[in-house]
């Protein structure tokens, strides 16, 4: 049997990542936590994906290309869409460094899916360079890490009551705090719609698959370039909230 890991141990432990001799996987050190008690699960990541523009509501997607739009970010013509992520950028660190100063991050539902019986979710963020998004999605997505909670649930344990469930991010920018981000997941994709649309757009089954949800509108009219973001989601039913923190450090030490 598993060692139960607490609530303060969890706090000060960093999930381990592991790459094999390619790099081209990785296995993450995540905790799942089930009746008020946490215990370590190891998840082996073969595959990454991020969706984008997967809400319920179109209008609220269009909402979404129109903020993306105004800054001069091309939009797509059909949602939702999917982008491969390298594994490898997959964290749950505290503290991330970014090659520019326009990168922020956006709060995501998390599936960690091992095969079709056994998924768990968490709450991330797929932080992004901003810039580089101007001119190539793809490609900004692969610079700046995807931030997990190292802490998970099992889907069985929210599919009833899934929509509650709400998804809320901060951030902080010099001494200002920010609220940047909330929404149930309910204006998302569920988890079983989400599943479908991947599985029809990547090869073979879907296993040992992190994907991660797209995202809900933001509070702010604009980007926040952020020093730190707060991310949680939130289980009124079951009492309990998942969270996560980081700072985000530019590479400035060139002159």
């Amino acid at each position: 049997m598993a060692p139960t890991v607490s609530p303060r141990d969890v706090s000060r432990l960093k999930s381990d990542i592991t790459k094999n001799k390619q790099g081209c996987n990785v296995d993450i050190q995540l905790f799942l936590e089930k009746d008020k008690k946490q215990t370590p699960l190891n998840f082996h990541v073969d595959r990454m994906v991020n969706a984008g523009f997967t809400g319920r509501d179109q209008a609220e997607v269009r909402h979404h290309l129109d903020e993306l739009s105004a800054k001069g970010i091309g939009v797509p013509d059909e949602t939702p869409l999917i982008y491969p992520v390298i594994p490898a950028t997959l964290t749950c660190d505290e503290k991330i460094v970014v090659y520019g100063q326009q990168t922020s991050g956006e709060i995501e539902f998390v599936l960690f899916v091992k095969n079709a019986d056994e998924i768990y979710v968490g709450i991330g963020s797929d932080h992004t360079d901003r810039k580089l998004e101007e001119t190539d999605i793809p490609r900004a997505k692969q610079v700046c890490p995807n931030i997990v909670s190292p802490v998970v649930w099992d889907l069985k344990d929210v599919s009833d009551h899934w929509d509650d469930l709400v998804m809320a991010c901060r951030v902080e920018k010099g001494r200002e705090d920010i609220v940047y981000q909330k929404g149930s997941v309910g204006l998302l994709m569920s988890p079983a719609e989400l599943l479908a649309f991947v599985g029809k757009k990547v090869t073979g089954p879907l296993t040992d698959i992190v994907i991660f949800s797209g995202t809900v509108k933001m509070q702010t009219p604009e980007f926040v370039f952020a020093d730190r973001f707060a991310g949680s989601l939130t289980d009124p039913v079951l009492d309990r909230k998942l969270s996560f923190a980081y700072s985000i450090h530019p590479m400035d030490y060139m002159v």
